[in-house]
C-alpha cells in the first residue's frame, strides 16, 4: 500500500486541500521549542499549521502511530491513531479546533462559516478523499472520535517542553 504522505506529496490539489482548509502543510514538521513525551516515546514532527502548530507522530512505526498535535501557545492534544484518522478529521472537520464543547450545534455552526467561505468545499473534500482512497464518515462521528481520542486515551500522551520540563495544557478537555 501507498504511503498517505507520499500519495499527499504526489497530487497537488490534494496537498492544496489539505494545506487549506486543512491547514497541515507537510513541509513544516520542525516544532518551535524543544519537546519530548513524558513516556520516553518517540516523537516525529512530520507536518505543521499555518499558525505555528506541529503534528508529531508518536513511538515506532509507520503512518498508522497516534498522533499528537501542538500548538504554539503551549497547549497539545492526542488527535488521531494513524494518518487515515487525522486525515478524515481534516477532511470533515476542518475547523475542529474551533469546537471546544463538541455539540452538534457547534459543529454545523462552523461547517456553515466554513461552506459560506468556501461553497464547493464538500465537492473538493469528496475529490480529495476519493484521490487517497479514504471513507468519510458523519461529521458526528468524527468529533465524537477526536474527544474520545483526546481525553481517554491521550493521558498517555503528555508533551513536556524539554528545558523547563513543564507539561503542555491539554488542548481538548472533558
Amino acid at each position: 500500500m501507498e504511503s498517505l504522505i507520499a500519495a499527499i506529496r504526489e497530487r497537488d490539489e490534494v496537498a492544496r486541500f489539505l494545506a487549506w482548509p486543512g491547514d497541515l502543510d507537510l513541509d513544516r514538521g520542525d516544532h518551535v521549542e524543544e519537546v519530548h513525551l513524558s513516556s520516553g516515546a518517540a516523537l516525529e514532527g512530520f507536518a505543521g499549521d499555518g499558525a505555528g502548530g506541529t503534528y508529531f507522530f508518536c513511538g515506532e512505526g509507520g503512518e498508522d502511530r497516534p498522533i499528537l498535535y501542538a500548538d504554539s501557545e503551549g497547549n497539545a492534544a492526542l488527535v488521531a491513531i494513524g494518518l487515515p484518522e487525522l486525515l478524515r478529521l481534516l477532511l470533515v472537520a476542518p475547523w475542529w479546533r474551533d469546537c471546544q464543547a463538541f455539540t452538534d450545534d457547534e459543529s454545523r455552526e462552523r461547517a456553515a462559516e466554513y461552506l459560506e467561505d468556501m461553497p464547493d468545499l464538500v465537492a473538493r473534500r469528496e475529490h480529495v478523499a476519493a484521490a487517497l482512497g479514504l471513507d468519510l464518515p458523519a461529521r458526528a462521528h468524527v468529533l465524537a472520535r477526536l474527544q474520545e481520542v483526546a481525553v481517554r486515551m491521550g493521558e498517555n500522551f503528555v508533551l513536556i517542553f524539554t528545558p523547563e520540563g513543564h507539561p503542555y495544557e491539554p488542548l481538548i478537555r472533558n
